[in-house]
């Protein structure tokens, strides 16, 4: 059996999500899809030189892991430059950090607030009263993408 999925953090999402060789129509290119939580292992490993077990620490995964990560990001992005291929930066399992999920009891909808912001008062959605932390705020998955 293996080890439960770790919901990975990521400290913003991407400003920039599709990277392509220029003068080659989009039609006429492959794909290489990165995924959100790869990006920030680039991010903080290669542009803010980080070592892997610091950075490993700020995504909330073991060093292992955010090698695992790195090493996957790395294949992607040299696949792509080396081959002409554009990268598409989507998907992942990851939750922001400084975010803090909510679920609201009645309508199941769930949303994000900034963390010491207090709990909100009611739902957004169906203004229910009958709200409660999201269990993804206690290491569960957030499918963000």
């Amino acid at each position: 059996m293996s080890r439960p999925f770790k919901c990975r953090r990521i400290h913003s999402n991407p400003r920039f999500d599709y990277f392509k060789p220029r003068a080659i129509p989009l039609s006429m290119l492959e794909e290489v899809t990165l995924t959100v939580d790869e990006f920030e292992a680039i991010r903080l490993a290669d542009n803010n030189s980080m070592y892997q077990e610091e950075a490993a620490k700020k995504m909330n995964v073991s060093r292992q892991t955010f090698g695992n990560i790195i090493k996957s990001a790395h294949e992607k992005i040299a696949d792509a430059l080396i081959n002409g291929k554009a990268i598409k930066i989507e998907g992942g399992v990851y939750k922001l950090a400084g975010q803090q999920m909510f679920l609201c009891c009645e309508c199941k909808c769930s949303w994000e607030i900034a963390q010491k912001t207090g709990k909100p008062y009611e739902c957004p959605y169906c203004r229910s009263r009958n709200i409660h932390s999201h269990k993804s705020d206690k290491g569960g998955d957030n499918n963000s993408g």
